[in-house]
């Protein structure tokens, strides 16, 4: 294996793999939520433990940091009129809202940027579906209206028009389940692929390594005085984008939405300096695009605010700012603004050669070879990334979304 460059642009990512049998691949979640496998890296020991004894296993004044992110039902099977079926998944929205929040509310009509299955069959003209929602019949029309190199935008509409595009997808849409699962969404998902926490509707991938927490797991949490607070990331079909770029530098990380409330930075800013543990690396990438955030803020504070982490920002910053300046920046900024919620996006790449500056450890799933989620991993653990995932191997750990835990405390 290559020497690791000093600049995580000139990593290759097929340094990043391992040989993951198909078998491993977890294709349906376990009856239980909380009686998964968990692995517990802890300063460099490995020990196997179940995901219910995860409440002992923290370290003393823990924070946790869940994303309470919803999935949505964003896969549409629609009619052509020649009987043929087209498939649109729904990526994120166009008009007349951007954001995700006030677009799952939108009435009568929206655009959103959509894959699109079986597409070029459908050479023009709508497509629709008829479907269910709040017990009343109703239909969906989708028009292509523009297409570009791997997506479409797809003007819908629907009767009744009252209906919020949420209700739209929930009365006519399917679980969008990991392409590697290979199978249709069952009413077991529609429960299973969530969180029990899930409450901001927007995503299209489970964050998943909250489909552990039981709410006899959280419960217990509470007991033992583990703090818990709660940010909001929307995955996007992004999360399963493979690395095709021989380097990193070539590889475009997607941009996601993300919002933390004013009462959760305080939360954060009250608990340092003891350890805050994201669930999963959604959660993890949030924590750590917030002092990117404020960072910026304190850097150049008479410009206008830029609410967004570009990938590489963290590589290419030269002055270093403190967390506690960086969080205190954007509570001034929220302060200023009048409002409670700050609402930004990130691109933000984790990958060895990144220093982590607010979390201290991470709850989360066994990822893909040469993914993405594997290098902030790496990042995390260093070469000792390999020796998690090989002792996983040889002890029947299950794999991926609906594979087991591993608590990595470096």
């Amino acid at each position: 294996m290559s020497v690791l460059p000093p600049d995580p642009r000139q990593l290759s990512i097929h340094d990043f793999t391992y040989q993951l049998p198909p078998e491993r691949i977890a294709p349906e979640p376990l009856p239980n939520r909380d009686q998964s496998k968990l692995l517990l890296y802890k300063q460099g020991s490995i020990t196997d433990q179940q995901f219910q004894e995860l409440p002992a296993l923290l370290p003393t004044g823990s924070l946790l940091v869940f994303n309470d992110t919803k999935v949505v039902r964003a896969r549409l099977f629609v009619r052509r009129p020649t009987g043929g079926m087209v498939e649109l998944f729904c990526l994120e929205p166009v008009a007349p809202h951007q954001a995700i929040e006030p677009a799952m509310q939108q009435t009568g009509s929206c655009v959103w940027k959509c894959l699109v299955g079986n597409g070029r069959r459908w050479k023009k003209g709508p497509v629709t579906l008829e479907f269910e929602a709040l017990g009343q019949p109703a239909v969906l029309t989708a028009e292509r209206i523009e297409q570009h190199d791997g997506y479409a935008l797809i003007r819908f509409s629907w009767e009744p028009a009252t209906l919020p595009f949420a209700e739209v997808l929930h009365g006519a849409g399917h679980l969008p389940l990991p392409p590697y699962l290979n199978r249709a969404d069952t009413d077991v998902d529609a429960v299973r692929y969530q969180t029990v926490y899930a409450a901001h509707e927007g995503a299209v991938a489970a964050p998943t390594a909250g489909l552990h927490f039981s709410e006899a797991v959280l419960a217990e949490l509470k007991e033992r005085q583990i703090s818990a607070a709660r940010v909001t990331l929307h995955v996007g079909a992004g999360t399963f984008q493979p690395v095709k770029a021989e380097h990193m530098a070539a590889h475009a990380m997607h941009g996601e939405p993300i919002s933390v409330t004013a009462a959760t930075l305080r939360q954060l800013q009250a608990h340092l300096p003891q350890p805050i543990i994201p669930v999963g690396t959604t959660s993890l990438r949030t924590l750590e695009s917030l002092y990117w955030l404020g960072a910026r803020l304190v850097q150049h504070p008479e410009a206008v605010p830029i609410w967004h982490v570009s990938q590489w920002q963290p590589y290419e910053e030269q002055r270093e700012v403190t967390l506690e300046d960086a969080l205190a920046a954007l509570l001034r900024q929220l302060e200023i603004t009048g409002s409670d919620t700050l609402h930004a996006t990130t691109q933000l790449l984790i990958a060895p050669g990144y220093r982590f500056r607010m979390v201290r450890g991470l709850i989360t799933n066994f990822h893909q070879p040469e993914s993405t989620l594997l290098l902030l991993v790496a990042a995390l653990l260093g070469p000792a990334w390999r020796q998690v995932y090989q002792h996983a191997l040889a002890n029947n750990y299950r794999f991926l979304s609906y594979g087991d835990s591993s608590l990595l405390l470096p």
